[in-house]
C-alpha cells in the first residue's frame, strides 16, 4: 500500500475529528474561507458521511461494525451495553469505546476504572446521548463575558433542538411530576424542561442524531482546501523558535512518518490524548494533566404504571426509538447534580428488563454530580512505558473527597425521592458507575485568566507557553460541571477559532 500524499505546508493542522475539531473547521472555513486545512484522525472513517453518528446507519450489523472499528487498541476486548455487566463489577467498555490496559487506578487510590475512549472519525460524537444543556450557576466560566453567545454559535453548529422528542408518550406527565418535585424556588432557566438535544428531523420525517458532519457541514466538506486523514497518528507537535510550526504525522497504513508545517496547530484529540500528545512533544507546562475530573454518575430506574396508554405519532425507527424522550433537571449550585431523565433507549446504559411494556412508560434517570476540583487528580505519562499507538502510557491519578462522598450520598437520596415523584421504583436502590462511566473527562488542558501555573491555556484556547498551539475539547474547560460538556466545549472551540480566523486575515 503507497504512502497517502500528506501536505508539506498548510495554514492550519487539526488533530482530532471530533466535534470541537470540527467546530474549528467549520469556522475557519466560514470566516477565513482561504485558509488551508489538514485534519488528522488516528482512527478510521466508520460512517457516511465520515464523522455521522453510529445511531444514524439503518442495518444492525453495519451499525455493529461500525462500533467496533471505533474501539482502536480495544477492538477485541469484550463491549458491554446492559448493567448487568456493569453491576457485577466488570470492567467492559461500552459499543464504540475503549479502556486503558491499564495505569487506571493507583493502590489506595479511588482511579478511573472505566475511562475510555474511542478513535473513528468523528470521535466519540459517533457514540453520543446528543445532550446539549447549557451550563449553570459556578458551571459558567465567569471571565469570558461572550460565553452566551458562543452557546449560542455552538448549538448552531450542532443542530441542537429541543422538540425532536415531542411525540413521545409520557413525556408531560414526566415534566409535570417532576416539576412538582423540584422547580421551587428555583429561576425558569433551572426548572425541568425539555433537555436540548442534538438531534434533529429531516424532511423526509426520520430523526437523526448529529455528530461530527453535522458540525463540519456542507460548507467544509465542499471546502476545497480543507481535507481530512483518516487513520493518521500525529505523534509529536513541532516548536521552532518557541512556536507551534507543524506536526509529526504517522500512516498508520504504512507506517511511514512525514512533517507538516503549519502556522497554527490545534490539538483536539480528547481530555486524555491531548495531554498526552503535548507531554510527547516536549510541551509540559506545569497544570497539564491536572486538574482532571470525571463526573460521578448515579443511575436508577422507575415506572408510570398509574397513566393510561397515551396516543402518540411515536414509531419505531432505524436506530433510534421515537418513544425514548429526555427530559433536563438543570444543576443549581444548591443542588450541584445535573438530572437527565430518559425514557427507554435514549439511556446509553439500558436500565429494566420488563417486558411488556408500555413503550415510553420505563424512565431512568441518571444524576451526573459535580467534582470537588483539586490539582492532585491528574493523568500522567511514562517516559518509558507505551500505550496501543506508542505514544507514552498513561497512568490516572484520581480520589474521591469527602465534598464528593457528601454529594453523592445527597444525590442516591435525592434521585430515589425523583424517582418516586414520577412513577414506581424498579430497583430497591440507587445505583453508582463506576468511575469514568461519565465520558465527561475534563480540566486536563484548562483554561485560565493568567499563566499562574493553574492553567494550560489562555481565554482563546492558545497555550501560553507555546504561541500557535491551541488546545480544544471538554479538557479546556476549567469549572466543575455537572451537565454535558460538549455544547461548551464546542463553544469554546468556536473562541479559539475565531481568534486564528483574526490572526489569519493580518
Amino acid at each position: 500500500m503507497s504512502a497517502r500524499d500528506y501536505p508539506q505546508q498548510v495554514d492550519v493542522v487539526i488533530v482530532g475529528s471530533g466535534p470541537t475539531g470540527s467546530a474549528y473547521a467549520r469556522i475557519l472555513t466560514e470566516r477565513a474561507p482561504d485558509t488551508t486545512i489538514a485534519m488528522f484522525e488516528v482512527g478510521p472513517t466508520v460512517s457516511d458521511p465520515a464523522g455521522a453518528h453510529v445511531k444514524n446507519i439503518d442495518d444492525p450489523e453495519e451499525r455493529a461494525a461500525a462500533q467496533r472499528a471505533s474501539e482502536g487498541p480495544g477492538a477485541r476486548a469484550a463491549t458491554v451495553d446492559s448493567p448487568g455487566a456493569v453491576k457485577s463489577g466488570q470492567r467492559r467498555a461500552r459499543p464504540g469505546t475503549y479502556l486503558l490496559e491499564d495505569g487506571f487506578q493507583e493502590p489506595g487510590e479511588d482511579g478511573m476504572p472505566v475511562a475510555a475512549m474511542s478513535s473513528n472519525v468523528g470521535g466519540m460524537a459517533a457514540h453520543w446521548t446528543a445532550a446539549c444543556p447549557r451550563p449553570g450557576g459556578s458551571e459558567r466560566i465567569l471571565f469570558l463575558d461572550d460565553l452566551d453567545e458562543l452557546l449560542d454559535e455552538a448549538e448552531r453548529l450542532l443542530g441542537v433542538t429541543t422538540d425532536a422528542f415531542d411525540a413521545t408518550p409520557f413525556g408531560d406527565i414526566i415534566r409535570e411530576r417532576l416539576a412538582a418535585a423540584v422547580d421551587e424556588g428555583r429561576v425558569p432557566a433551572s426548572r425541568v424542561q425539555r433537555m436540548p438535544l442534538a438531534v434533529h428531523r429531516r424532511d423526509d420525517g426520520r430523526l437523526m442524531w448529529s455528530g461530527s458532519d453535522v458540525v463540519l457541514g456542507d460548507v467544509t466538506r465542499d471546502n476545497p482546501r480543507f481535507t481530512l486523514y483518516d487513520e493518521s497518528l500525529v505523534t509529536q507537535v513541532l516548536v521552532e523558535d518557541g512556536r507551534a510550526s507543524g506536526v509529526r504525522v504517522t500512516d498508520l497504513r504504512t507506517q511511514e512518518s512525514r512533517d507538516v508545517r503549519a502556522r497554527f496547530v490545534i490539538v483536539a484529540a480528547d481530555a486524555l490524548r491531548t495531554p498526552q500528545l503535548l507531554w510527547a512533544s516536549g510541551i509540559r507546562p506545569a497544570a497539564l494533566g491536572r486538574y482532571l475530573n470525571d463526573q460521578a454518575q448515579i443511575v436508577f430506574a422507575t415506572r408510570i404504571r398509574d397513566a393510561a396508554e397515551v396516543s402518540t405519532t411515536a414509531r419505531e425507527g432505524a436506530g433510534l426509538n421515537e418513544y425514548s424522550g429526555v427530559t433536563w433537571v438543570p444543576f443549581t449550585d444548591d443542588t450541584p447534580f445535573h438530572g437527565q431523565v430518559m425514557q427507554l433507549d435514549a439511556s446509553p446504559v439500558p436500565l429494566a428488563e420488563d417486558d411488556p411494556v408500555v413503550p415510553g412508560s420505563i424512565v431512568g434517570i441518571g444524576f451526573f454530580c459535580a467534582k470537588d476540583l483539586r490539582a492532585d487528580d491528574r493523568v500522567e505519562f511514562s517516559d518509558t512505558k507505551t500505550d496501543g499507538y506508542g505514544m507514552p502510557a498513561p497512568r490516572i491519578r484520581y480520589r474521591l473527597t469527602d465534598t464528593d462522598h457528601a454529594i453523592l450520598e445527597r444525590a442516591e437520596r435525592e434521585i430515589v425521592e425523583l424517582g418516586k415523584a414520577v412513577g414506581e421504583p424498579l430497583d430497591d436502590r440507587p445505583f453508582r458507575m463506576p468511575i469514568g462511566s461519565s465520558l465527561h473527562y475534563q480540566g486536563t488542558t484548562r483554561m485560565g485568566q493568567a499563566d499562574d501555573g493553574t492553567s494550560v491555556c489562555d481565554p482563546d484556547s492558545e497555550v501560553w507557553s507555546t504561541p500557535g498551539l491551541f488546545v480544544a475539547g471538554n479538557g479546556v474547560i476549567p469549572t466543575a460541571t455537572a451537565c454535558n460538556p460538549t455544547l461548551t466545549g464546542v463553544a469554546l472551540a468556536v473562541r479559539g477559532a475565531r481568534s486564528i480566523a483574526a490572526a489569519l486575515d493580518t
